[in-house]
């Protein structure tokens, strides 16, 4: 399509028609001697071929260039970030899930959140399947969630888990030790990156169900996602970063 379209492929073919339909003698100036016109008409063929050629591997070679810049533009973009995520998870190892982290910390974990949302490639995480399932919380700035201000033995000390189903628009927050703690809520969806969460259900120990009154409310945005690390935020500016675990597991209804 580029090639046919060009200047130079239109004119050379042009005169190649033109030459293969002539029988005519050429005549030379100013002896007017006259000569067959097999061998001009050859040379020019040549000549000719010669430029479409060129022409032709111009065109390749602009191509290829393309494809390679184009090419090697996403693996630069994957290994980068693949990079801010090694950097993530070695900013967020030593701070016990945000509970140890200074404000310069988390200023430097919100830094790297940042650039990590800013190439994300699900740009509708509501609609993907890589959301669904259990996912580890690695870090947050949510003092409800790290209770900072109880001492540590009265705080969460096991992992957290938050899981999320899609097809059921269900999600469900667990704790491990030592209070066994959960709690389910309905998602609606907001848009194709934000929900609004319902409480429904709190669980104590893991065993005494009790219905929330209805103030269990709050939104969440996705921000960055792929098939092992998730970056969302609050309607209140806390940051969560979790990892996946499980992907088969189902929230109850």
């Amino acid at each position: 399509m580029v090639l046919a379209s060009s200047p130079a492929f239109t004119t050379s073919a042009t005169l190649l028609k033109a030459l293969q339909s002539s029988n005519e003698p050429i005549t030379s100036s100013p002896s007017h001697s006259t000569f067959s016109s097999k061998p001009l008409v050859s040379s020019l063929k040549a000549n000719v071929n010669n430029h479409l050629f060129s022409v032709e591997n111009a065109v390749s070679l602009k191509w290829r260039t393309r494809v390679s810049f184009f090419s090697g533009f996403f693996t630069k973009a994957s290994k980068d970030i693949e990079s801010l995520k090694v950097e993530l998870f070695d900013a967020i190892a030593p701070l016990d899930r945000g509970a140890e982290a200074t404000p310069e910390d988390q200023q430097r974990v919100d830094q790297i959140a940042l650039k990590l949302e800013a190439v994300n490639e699900i740009k509708e995480p509501l609609k993907s399947n890589l959301l669904n399932g259990k996912w580890e919380l690695l870090y947050t700035t949510s003092q409800s969630v790290l209770k900072t201000k109880r001492p540590k033995f009265l705080r969460p000390n096991g992992k957290i888990y938050q899981a999320i189903n899609l097809d059921t628009l269900r999600a469900q927050n667990m704790e491990t030790w030592p209070f066994f703690n959960q709690a389910t809520a309905n998602l609606v969806p907001l848009n194709a990156r934000r929900v609004a969460v319902k409480f429904d259900y709190f669980k104590v120990a893991g065993l005494i169900p009790i219905k929330s009154p209805g103030s269990g409310r709050g939104q969440l945005e996705i921000t960055y996602l792929d098939e092992e690390l998730r970056i969302s935020r609050g309607d209140r500016g806390n940051l969560f970063i979790l990892k996946m675990v499980d992907p088969s597991y189902r929230v109850p209804l």
